[in-house]
């Protein structure tokens, strides 16, 4: 109650000074003979015509600097929009760029390699790689232009100080540059190819920001040439590696080419002499007057003569062999089957060697059978599933991801009507070997 008798004191009070002001100003105008007063509206007028005036202009002046706010700002946006597309542009090269490095890093590190310089064989690169490392060693001599340097330094006033001091630190800059390229070179592999050379600008990048003062750096010349060297270097690698590879895979098919002569051969061999016995005996028989053992015989020797035929006709046509489907779930699991051909006589001979010390357990028949023109069935297998091959780099690795029952579909396509196949691999010594560990084998037995 004593708040609002107070603030209604303070509000009289208020009331009382602006009456007591508006008194003053009447008295005042009250005094006034009718020229003064006119003068004083006169006054007034002149007063309120030049704040009006006054205001208008501000208000143009606010106008026409807002308008060129817009502008501006309209012009700025513009810029900002052009330098916002070039910089998408250059934005998706460089993406465009990183996704086609990294997936050539990718495709180099499961042995997919592209050359940067491709040629015939490893002696060209040889002969390259010497050419280009002649010229480095030219350029890396004094003058050579392997590095660049200011030319107007001085020590103390003096030019030869100077210039003394920038070819020393410029020697040392090099000599550094150079270390580690060689190292890089030493140590290089095919697929870490793109590691090495950002390792080698970053290097080169390092020597131009410590050599800043005096303007020192590997001319970009120079350093274009040492990534050459690397990328050649990576390519020769490569081809050497390449070459071993399809040695090794030649001389692999000459040993088998091999077998299968000698097997060929001893078989003749023995045939031969079976057949020189069955004559002997058929000899004697007929000379005893024993006609119906006669007959036995000349019926083992026919089967003896087609013997010795099929044997030549499989030395003569190399096409002929036994298509194969094997699999091995205890080696490689599941989904995975090997399609290939041979021309042993004994095809079984080949399976057991492909299942030797080098996989714990042997590998299971799917499909065993002759064919005249085995290396064309093989081939077409190898055609149809190419998109499901395991080694796309070797292709003497006739591993693929499929299942027996989708090799069985493309064989009796081939080949006709294949007459035995098993489905689900037996595994024997796989099953027994998980049951003995207390773990039954999962998904490969058929249900």
């Amino acid at each position: 109650m004593r708040r609002h008798a107070r603030e209604l004191a303070e509000e009289l009070e208020t009331l009382r000074t602006e009456v007591s002001s508006l008194e003053t100003e009447l008295a005042r105008v009250g005094a006034m003979d009718a020229v003064s007063i006119e003068r004083e509206r006169a006054a007034a007028a002149a007063r309120l015509e030049a704040d009006h005036a006054a205001h208008a202009a501000r208000l143009a002046e606010m106008g026409a600097e807002l308008a060129r706010a817009e502008q501006a700002h309209a012009d700025r946006l513009g810029r900002i929009a052009d330098e916002q597309a070039v910089a998408e542009r250059a934005l998706a090269d460089v993406r465009s760029r990183v996704v086609e490095l990294e997936e050539t890093a990718l495709l180099q590190e499961v042995g997919v390699y592209e050359y940067q310089h491709p040629l015939q064989n490893a002696d060209a690169y040889r002969e390259r790689l010497t050419a280009l490392r002649g010229r480095i060693k030219a350029m890396a001599r004094k003058d050579g232009g392997a590095i660049e340097a200011a030319t107007g330094w001085t020590v103390n006033g003096s030019a030869g100080e100077g210039r003394r001091m920038v070819s020393q630190t410029s020697k040392l800059m090099l000599r550094a540059y150079n270390a580690e390229a060689d190292a890089l070179v030493r140590a290089l592999r095919p697929h870490r190819l793109a590691a090495s050379i950002d390792r080698l600008e970053k290097t080169a990048a390092t020597i131009a920001k410590l050599g800043t003062s005096m303007s020192i750096r590997v001319s970009r010349h120079y350093h274009k040439v040492r990534i050459d060297e690397m990328r050649l270097s990576a390519d020769y690698l490569a081809k050497v590696e390449e070459e071993k590879e399809a040695e090794r895979a030649a001389r692999e098919v000459l040993r088998e080419q091999r077998k299968v002569e000698q097997e060929m051969a001893r078989a003749r061999e023995k045939l031969t002499k079976e057949r020189e016995h069955y004559l002997n005996a058929l000899a004697a028989l007929r000379a005893k007057g024993d006609d119906e053992a006669a007959a036995r015989m000349e019926a083992q020797l026919a089967d003896v003569d087609r013997a010795i035929e099929d044997v030549d006709y499989r030395t003569a046509n190399q096409r002929a062999g036994y298509v194969y489907v094997i699999s091995n779930i205890g080696s490689m699991g599941d989904g995975m089957i090997k399609v290939g051909m041979t021309r042993r006589l004994d095809p079984m001979d080949r399976v057991r060697e492909l299942g030797d010390a080098s996989v714990p357990f042997g590998f299971d028949v799917h499909a065993l059978f002759f064919s005249d023109d085995a290396v064309g069935i093989e081939a077409a297998m190898h055609q149809r599933l190419a998109d499901r091959r395991v080694n796309r780099v070797n292709l003497r690795r006739e591993f693929f991801y499929a299942t027996p029952h989708e090799a069985l579909e493309h064989l009796r396509d081939l080949a006709g009507e294949v007459l035995s196949f098993e489905e689900v691999p037996e595994a024997l010594e796989y099953r027994q070997s998980r049951t003995l560990s207390g773990n039954a084998p999962r998904g490969v037995d058929g249900e």
